[in-house]
């Protein structure tokens, strides 16, 4: 076997591999002495059907089996050979040039990239320390009382915060424009439900008013032919209505299925929530900083090979979660392409510092991480034990705790500045 190597490319590589004819020919008459001992043609007995008609039956088949097995195996023998590492499956042209004694084919590959890392002691990040104060935590509740506010008529004009139940028209140059007609449509102000023309055209009205007003519509609208044009409304009131929030008591907390404890224990599930969520923002958070430095600090070249391939798992993962079945309908593969450039450079940087350290998974880390994904349920440890004793599960679990330990490997051996922030100024940042 004869091996050439061209470099077409960064990471590209063309190799050319020559095999003798002679082998290929040896090895295509020893199958067809094989097939001949137990074919069976009509008109002779099996084992006995000459050579000649063997050949003529199923030369053209082996044949193509025979090439087929001999690429395999000498595409890999000539990888091994030239200390190639592929990056992905190669793109395989026979070459027509043949001078009798050699079949030639040429494989076009890309090769994984050589990393080196660099400034790993360099990398720096923010740290938030999140406080959750009593007033971040009275906010929250506020907000969840809103979840189970109440409507009440009012005798008196809509203000911010009202709800105005209406029939609206709206018409440009005469004619009802898409979507332009509604009947008894709940609107509160204030809260962007509508464009703003329109909510500030509610502001003000009582039940029973009648009101025509203008409304700008912005110029990058959805709907080409309503962009920067001003439609007349004319809108007819039902009813205006203010909400009414339930009072902050032990009757508050049942209604979030706190059955003991009373609004101490509310307050302190709240209090728990927030800090479970806010402590995964930070992760979020520290992690975006971690890899945007370590990609800073070492650019590298990646295969198109596997930034194509990540692109259509992302593509698909899409469509699973849209529900969506025929590819037609799939959001387009160019949709993908920075994130699974980042996500390709990102997982080569990593396997190469988990390698460089001997970094690995241990089952505390797998464990704990099952614990945090099974902290918002009732029966904690149940749940834990299910995933725990689920080898698929965990299959799909330790990677991404390999790649966290990854992370924190960065973070420990890196530079970290902390700083302190409220909860609400963190979470609304």
């Amino acid at each position: 076997m004869q091996v050439t190597v061209e470099s077409t490319g960064t990471l590209e590589r063309k190799m050319r591999v020559e095999l003798p004819v002679e082998r290929i020919e040896k090895e295509v008459d020893t199958r067809l002495k094989s097939v001949g001992k137990t074919a069976k043609m009509k008109g002779f007995r099996p084992g006995k059907v000459p050579p000649k008609v063997v050949k003529q039956r199923y030369g053209k088949q082996v044949r193509e089996e025979v090439l087929a097995e001999l690429m395999q195996k000498s595409y890999t023998d000539a990888v091994m050979q030239e200390n190639l590492n592929p990056a992905g499956a190669p793109k395989i042209e026979h070459d027509d040039s043949d001078d009798g004694k050699n079949f030639a084919y040429t494989a076009t590959l890309e090769i994984m990239p050589e990393v080196e890392l660099k400034g790993l002691d360099k990398i720096s990040i923010e740290q938030p320390d999140v406080t959750i104060g009593n007033k971040d935590l009275d906010e929250m509740i506020d907000k969840l009382r809103q979840q189970k506010a109440t409507w009440a008529e009012v005798d008196r004009a809509s203000k911010s915060g009202d709800r105005v139940v209406c029939d609206f028209t709206g018409e440009l140059k005469g004619e009802v424009i898409e979507g332009g007609k509604g009947t008894n449509v709940p609107v509160v102000i204030g809260q962007g439900q509508m464009l703003p023309d329109f909510e500030k055209g509610l502001t003000g009205v009582k039940a029973g008013d009648e009101k025509t007003f203008k409304v700008k519509f912005p110029k990058d609208y959805h709907a080409e032919d309503l962009q920067g044009q001003k439609v007349d409304f004319s809108v007819v009131t039902h009813t205006v209505e203010e909400t009414s929030l339930p009072p902050v008591d032990d009757a508050l907390a049942e209604m979030f299925d706190v059955e003991e404890g009373g609004l101490e224990r509310f307050r302190q599930d709240v209090r728990e929530n927030m800090k479970r969520e806010s402590e995964q923002k930070v992760r979020n958070d520290v992690r975006e900083q971690v890899m945007a430095a370590l990609m800073d600090s070492n650019p590298i070249d990646i295969p198109q090979t596997l930034k194509k391939q990540e692109m259509h798992s992302m593509q698909h993962d899409a469509m699973r979660r849209l529900g969506v079945e025929d590819h037609d309908q799939a959001p387009p593969i160019e949709n993908f392409d920075e994130a699974a450039d980042k996500r390709v450079r990102l997982g080569l940087l990593l396997r190469q510092l988990i390698a460089d350290q001997g970094i690995s998974v241990k089952d505390s880390s797998v464990r704990e991480h099952v614990e945090e994904l099974c902290a918002g349920y009732e029966n904690i440890d149940e749940m834990v034990e299910m995933y725990m004793s689920n080898p698929q599960f965990l299959k799909q679990v330790q990677p991404m705790v390999l790649e966290q330990t990854a992370i924190d490997w960065l973070i420990e051996n890196g530079k970290a500045k902390t700083t302190k922030v409220s909860f609400t100024d963190y979470m609304n940042s």
